[in-house]
């Protein structure tokens, strides 16, 4: 059994050393995405990590645009054109960290082979709010002097959107653990289908509802296991999660989670700390 870990970065790439080593196991590989806009070769010591590889097609992400849904699909396409087969792709940020040690990460994709692991609520029913990022006209892919002016506009004038091909709508987080069959099933029926990528690319954050959409109104969806097994606080309200701290330690020790975010090693260190010294023990760290 073979796992692909996927990190799309911008931040520390120290913090993401620390995550690589505290991952390390000989059955996994790392690919490094690192956003276009930032210079890659503060990262590129990471080289010298075992099974460390970077993804040479680079995109400009913007935060809430479809251009993370872009570079997300550039980096599975070359994942699955090195020609390893892959049992998972665990997509990961720079600002992931296990909370498991790699061992038990292991053994839990080779209990799982056969499963696909998204978070996903029902947005017509469920998510009602979320709803809005699709049937609104978003800008989010653009900078320009009035961009959100030319937005209440067209979005004045215009009817709402609706989802094309009576897809029902599905979303919740933007971090999955898909095998490479269903992630290349989301990135070939996207790219090849006009109407879908244009629909896609004005809705805000279509990141966090393009895989469970399309995945959920696939043949592989009653593969779909209901968690994506990531610890994210989103207490503090607002656009962006909780950044933890040694005051959430005793939630992460509890947790089923694999996988927890965000850390920032610079101001909260002591929290990996915390992690390492009681958490992540039992590993083969590198």
């Amino acid at each position: 059994m073979r796992i692909a870990h996927l990190i799309l970065t911008y931040t520390n790439p120290q913090q993401t050393e620390r995550m690589i080593r505290n991952m390390y196991h000989p059955d996994f590989d790392f690919y490094i995405h690192v956003d276009k806009k930032f210079d890659v070769n503060p990262h590129l010591f990471l080289k010298s990590l075992p099974n460390v590889y970077f993804i040479n097609n680079r995109v400009d992400v913007k935060w809430a645009g479809f251009s993370t849904v872009i570079a997300t699909f550039e980096c599975i396409k070359e994942i699955v054109g090195t020609g390893i087969k892959y049992d998972f792709i665990n997509f990961l940020s720079g600002q992931d960290y296990p909370l498991k040690s790699p061992n038990y990460i292991h053994d839990f994709f080779k209990k799982n082979i056969g499963k696909e692991f998204l978070s996903y609520r029902d947005i017509k029913n469920d998510w009602k709010e979320g709803l809005i990022r699709m049937e609104k006209y978003f800008l989010s892919g653009y900078n320009f002097p009035g961009k959100h002016r030319l937005e209440k506009v067209i979005n004045k004038v215009l009817p709402r959107r609706k989802l094309p091909q009576k897809l029902h709508p599905y979303g919740k987080s933007m971090f999955w653990m898909l095998s490479p069959e269903v992630a290349m099933y989301v990135v070939t029926r996207v790219e090849k289908d006009n109407e879908l990528k244009q629909f896609f690319s004005f809705c805000w954050a279509s990141d966090e509802f393009v895989f469970q959409t399309m995945i959920l109104n696939s043949k592989y969806k009653d593969k779909v296991v209901n968690n994506n097994y990531r610890y994210i606080d989103w207490s503090a309200g607002g656009a962006n999660p909780k950044v933890l701290d040694e005051t959430d330690f005793e939630h992460l020790k509890s947790t089923k989670m694999l996988f927890a975010r965000k850390f920032d090693m610079i101001h909260k260190p002591e929290i990996l700390d915390l992690i390492d010294n009681n958490l992540l023990k039992d590993g083969t760290h590198y």
